[in-house]
């Protein structure tokens, strides 16, 4: 669908519109009385989120990302589906699954009471997924953009037998400095350290970045937060659907190694994902649905 169908279909008046980014793909620019935002169609994938009267971006977006087919975006909400992590039958499938790196469909464009834009977009299984995957679905992402950032993955299973998934909002925040910076809200619970041979360890009080972090935390609350100094704020990620969560960091040498990223980019970013991940695989009965939802807020103390 070109821009100029998609802006006589979905745009809303004084509140979004549908534009060219890089690489030519179709971007959603929200600007409304909370907040503005940027979707990206190719991926339906969240890229910043800058609510109002905030000086900095919630997201972190790389300078060196890719616009192109077959390519992630690296920065935003990548989302990972249905698997997260290396192909779990072994069958040497792409990582983290085919969504985040294909074109999705607008669904739909909502002005809210609240002041706040609705916008979602999906996908349903094709030949070209099911030569991946041989299941029927509709993938859907739900993402509210106000004083929060609220987006919910849907998955629902419309084939005649039960699949199973992994997945990730694969969610990059923007931070001032990563050394003065803490995440709070996982104290206490146990994690896989995969930078350590997937060790299993337990987490002592907040989390500090001081190198290369991969880790998957098991049965974490649903409440967590990122402890911003240097930008002076706080944001709040609330989660339903999700007993895992991950914490990444690429650290220096993966940084400078990565195309796609900045020699420094780990000094200013900070990877709390929202997901079905580890021990915790969801089984998705024929008809019926799951829903996986993480929500973002900033706070000033």
């Amino acid at each position: 669908m070109t821009l100029e169908q998609l802006n006589s279909d979905y745009a809303l008046a004084d509140q979004l519109t549908f534009v060219e980014g890089k690489g030519g793909l179709p971007m959603i620019e929200i600007s409304n009385s909370l907040a503005k935002a940027t979707i990206s169609v190719y991926g339906g994938q969240i890229l910043s989120f800058q609510p109002k009267g905030e000086a900095e971006d919630v997201l972190f977006l790389s300078p060196s990302a890719y616009y192109k087919p077959g390519k992630a975006i690296k920065g935003g909400a990548p989302i990972c589906w249905p698997w997260f992590g290396p192909d779990p039958e072994g069958k040497g499938r792409a990582a983290h699954g085919f969504a985040r790196n294909r074109m999705w469909e607008v669904k739909s464009t909502e002005s809210l009471g609240d002041g706040g834009t609705k916008v979602v977009l999906g996908f349903g299984d094709s030949d070209e997924t099911r030569a991946i995957w041989d299941y029927g679905f509709e993938l859907a992402i739900a993402i509210t953009i106000g004083k929060t950032a609220k987006l919910e993955l849907i998955t629902r299973n419309t084939g005649d037998k039960a699949f199973s998934i992994t997945q990730a909002l694969h969610t990059y925040f923007q931070v001032g400095d990563i050394s003065k910076t803490k995440v709070e809200g996982f104290g206490g619970t146990q994690y896989i350290d995969k930078v350590d041979g997937s060790a299993e360890k337990a987490q002592a009080g907040a989390i500090e970045i001081g190198q290369e972090v991969d880790r998957i935390y098991k049965d974490v609350a649903p409440a967590s937060s990122i402890e911003d100094a240097a930008l002076g704020r706080s944001i709040k990620i609330d989660s339903e659907g999700s007993k895992t969560a991950v914490i990444w960091n690429p650290w220096a040498e993966i940084s400078k190694n990565s195309a796609d990223l900045e020699d420094d980019a780990y000094k200013t970013m900070v990877c709390v994902e929202t997901v079905n991940a580890a021990n915790e695989v969801i089984e998705v009965a024929a008809g019926a649905e799951y829903k996986l939802v993480a929500t973002y807020a900033v706070e000033h103390s």
